[in-house]
């Protein structure tokens, strides 16, 4: 199976099933000399992990990992880093009646067609639990970024119908952890948190919306023509299980705007630095970052597993009913936060180390 590394030079490659033994990975390229902090790692995976609240999957993982090479004295050596998290909690008999049955909207059928077989156990490697291995190599990802100063922060933003009306400036996105569906709006929050129970209680599930900003970047970063900035972003975003959509800086709202009313026009700011009067670019121009914070959302559709009785096919052709058992998010969006916010790290991490080639420097 090819796919599973992300990043040119900064990379990082998954392994693992939903439930199977464990999941992992492996990161390739991190410099050495980074000093890693274990407890900030752990914080990441906890906002992630399942079973943190009434609005996820009731499964119980304390994601605890273990870090088989490439620290030392907690500081990366430069080798490949590899760590581990033992899956604890699987059950892989809540998936034995429906072994031979296409979900509806799952990657059943197509990794049947793809690979002549699959993993009927929560869907094995197509399941959101590889996600894990995202956020551990995200935080790294991060850990090195905050020694260039850049921050990045999502938030859900849309739930179903229930959306945030404020600016992003109004928010204050402190407040983002006190959410258990992780909305910086404490009204809005409240009123989506009741819609996904009520959702829930249906055995039905909703779609949202995660927003994320990526803060005080260095400009230069992106890889003309194919790898531009944004379109790396684009990709690590819709890597992620459930994401359906991708738009940066003002998106489709665009449509609507007229150049002259679109183009962010440049100045000088009072320290001298180069900025502009506005950021409908999201932050990116030509594919590469120019200095301004870099925005963007992205779409995740309802879950497909969902506790209600559904028509399908066997793989056998033969019309059957199904209803799935297990234990599932109603909605993804409260845990898909630290996930966008590890793939953003996992670019910026990636495209800084790529700009050190950029140039050449006389005398060096």
């Amino acid at each position: 199976m090819a796919g599973n590394t992300f990043g040119e030079i900064f990379r990082l490659t998954t392994f693992g099933e939903s439930h199977g033994p464990g999941i992992g990975g492996i990161i390739d390229g991190c410099p050495a000399g980074l000093a890693i902090d274990m407890d900030m790692i752990r914080f990441e995976m906890s906002r992630r992990k399942p079973g943190q609240s009434s609005v996820t999957t009731s499964r119980k993982e304390e994601d605890a990992f273990e870090i088989l090479s490439g620290i030392f004295d907690s500081k990366t050596t430069g080798a490949p880093l590899a760590f581990l998290i033992r899956n604890l909690d699987y059950k892989p008999s809540d998936y034995e009646n429906i072994k031979d049955v296409f979900r509806p909207s799952h990657a059943d059928y197509t990794y049947l067609q793809k690979y002549g077989l699959r993993d009927h156990r929560g869907g094995g490697r197509s399941s959101a639990r590889e996600t894990a291995a995202r956020v551990f190599g995200g935080a790294v990802a991060k850990q090195l970024l905050a020694l260039e100063g850049v921050k990045i922060n999502a938030f859900v933003s849309q739930v179903g119908k229930i959306k945030i009306e404020k600016e992003i400036t109004e928010l204050d996105l402190s407040l983002t952890e006190e959410s258990i569906v992780r909305c910086p709006d404490i009204e809005i929050s409240e009123k989506m948190i009741r819609y996904i129970e009520e959702i829930k209680a249906d055995g039905d599930s909703a779609g949202g919306i995660v927003h994320c900003i990526i803060a005080n970047p260095a400009t230069g970063l992106g890889e003309p023509v194919f790898d531009k900035l944004h379109a790396d972003l684009a990709k690590a975003m819709l890597s992620i299980n459930a994401a359906h959509g991708f738009d940066y800086g003002s998106g489709f709202g665009s449509v609507t705007m007229k150049g002259s009313e679109h183009n962010d026009l440049f100045q000088k700011n009072k320290e001298g630095k180069i900025i502009t009067t506005t950021n409908h670019s999201g932050g990116i121009q030509g594919g590469i970052s120019n200095g301004m914070d870099i925005y963007f959302r992205v779409v995740f559709k309802p879950v497909s597993t969902i506790l209600k009785n559904q028509q399908s096919i066997n793989e056998s052709g033969e019309a059957v009913d199904i209803k799935v058992k297990g234990r599932h998010d109603p909605c993804v969006v409260p845990r898909a936060v630290p996930i966008v916010e590890a793939m953003a790290a996992l670019v910026l991490a990636d495209h800084y180390l790529r700009n050190r080639n950029s140039r050449v420097v006389i005398g060096y």
